[in-house]
């Protein structure tokens, strides 16, 4: 019987929505945070251009909190991919997200790790990201161009083409990197 109570008490926890919790990841000032936010159109919010759904996905996302604040979530698993595939079906809804909140050299960003609809709508890992990208061009998943998505996407090429590998122009890149 107690084995029974303990293999149920231990499954409720894991299909209780308050079961999701941030992992920590051993980062100089993390914080394990849990909090309920609208997702918002970032530029939006900084500028008051605002199109339709949040931009449809072309568009950096956030967290604003009850207390005004602006977060700017980060993706977690995926080296330098943004939360806009985590939060674009979230656009202007409230949400509750969970994550870490770490602050580096006076940046404060939430890496992303769990969202759902507030106040009680089923989680979601924060992990769509390389299928997403994946989808939108064409590519299998598990292939290695999804891997190294950021080598791969035809956008990140198209900026480095014009910009340069810095952002500074061609001619900056030159200089600085001797190529």
């Amino acid at each position: 019987m107690r084995h029974l109570i303990g293999v149920t008490a231990m499954a409720l926890a894991v299909l209780s929505p308050a079961a999701q919790a941030a992992e920590k990841w051993g980062l100089p000032g993390e914080e394990a945070v849990r909090f309920e936010a609208k997702v918002v159109d970032i530029l939006c919010e900084l500028s008051g251009d605002c199109p339709a759904n949040c931009g449809g996905g072309t568009r950096q996302l956030g967290l604003l909190n009850d207390e005004g604040r602006l977060i700017l979530p980060m993706k977690n698993q995926v080296f330098f991919a943004g939360a806009v595939d985590e939060l674009i079906g979230f656009c202007a809804k409230r949400v509750v997200a969970d994550g870490l909140m770490v602050t580096n050299r006076g940046y404060t960003f939430m890496a992303l790790q769990f969202v759902r609809e507030a106040p009680d709508g089923a989680w979601k890992r924060a992990n769509r990201f390389t299928n997403k990208w994946a989808e939108r061009n064409n590519v299998a998943a598990d292939s290695a161009a999804a891997k190294r998505w950021f080598e791969n996407d035809p956008r990140v090429k198209d900026l480095i083409s014009r910009h340069g590998k810095l952002g500074l122009g061609l001619d900056a890149d030159k200089e600085f990197l001797g190529d």
